[in-house]
């Protein structure tokens, strides 16, 4: 077994500007086995395809303690590095989050800038970048670099005008950064250009989403990016995949 310092450090140093790691999105036990057999080094575990497995709606319609029931499941059937998208944090305390993570074998989250657990407010800039640095203290108090990537919904939301929203993003992540983020995360589907700015603005690795079925691997590394996970867009494949093998039997 790799010990969970190992893990978090074998994490850290996939992310690779030009040459980025694949993170495969699942949500389970049988899920993590089919992405850890197919040959990828690293996990991350989605909210929503989480959420959706055990009924739950996603934006934190399950809790912390449902989820960490479903990592230690994951963590249990594969020996990878295993990243936890924690939304925003489901009213936990950074300290309650990192101790919870560490405990069942995780060593990386996700962070979001939208708070579902207040009517889905955006958290303001340096909020959000001081609830990162928060999780990093944390995170060194326990002696395991988990590995923070930090998120913002001005995209995927489309909040304020088009015209300055890539600037407001990378002002918001670069904030981030300096608290102590490994990773941002302009979560949206972007066109090349926007890529771009964002990959040549922001001063850490950039996540960009995925969908399995239609993205290209080359594509995105050529844009410059350095991780890569596929949201619940792999889950929803299986998904589409299922509904058709199941008509024929009906």
């Amino acid at each position: 077994m790799v010990s969970i310092t190992e893990k978090a450090t074998t994490l850290l140093a996939l992310h690779r500007p030009g040459d980025p790691v694949i993170l495969p999105t699942v949500w389970d036990a049988w899920s993590a086995n089919l992405a850890a057999q197919a040959g990828f080094a690293a996990l991350t575990v989605g909210s929503h395809p989480v959420a959706d497995s055990i009924g739950r709606p996603d934006n934190e319609g399950m809790t912390f303690g449902e989820l960490l029931t479903r990592v230690t499941q994951i963590t249990a059937a594969v020996d990878l590095p295993v990243s936890v998208d924690i939304e925003s944090g489901y009213g936990q305390t950074p300290q309650a989050l990192i101790d919870g993570l560490v405990e069942v074998g995780a060593v990386g989250l996700n962070i979001e800038d939208t708070v579902h657990g207040e009517g889905g407010r955006l958290r303001e800039a340096q909020e959000h970048a001081d609830f990162v640095g928060a999780l990093r203290r944390a995170a060194d108090a326990v002696g395991v670099h988990v590995v923070i990537n930090a998120r913002t919904d001005i995209f995927l939301r489309q909040i304020g005008d088009e015209s300055d929203r890539s600037a407001r993003a990378v002002a918001r992540l670069a904030l981030c950064a300096e608290a102590g983020a490994d990773s941002l995360y302009p979560v949206g589907f972007h066109s090349d250009e926007v890529y771009r700015e964002l990959v040549e603005a922001l001063p850490l690795p950039v996540n960009a989403i995925a969908d399995p079925a239609a993205g290209n691997r080359a594509h995105l590394a050529s844009l410059g990016v350095g991780r890569v996970s596929f949201g619940p867009l792999l889950q929803a494949n299986l998904a589409a995949r299922a509904t058709e093998l199941l008509a024929t039997w009906r």
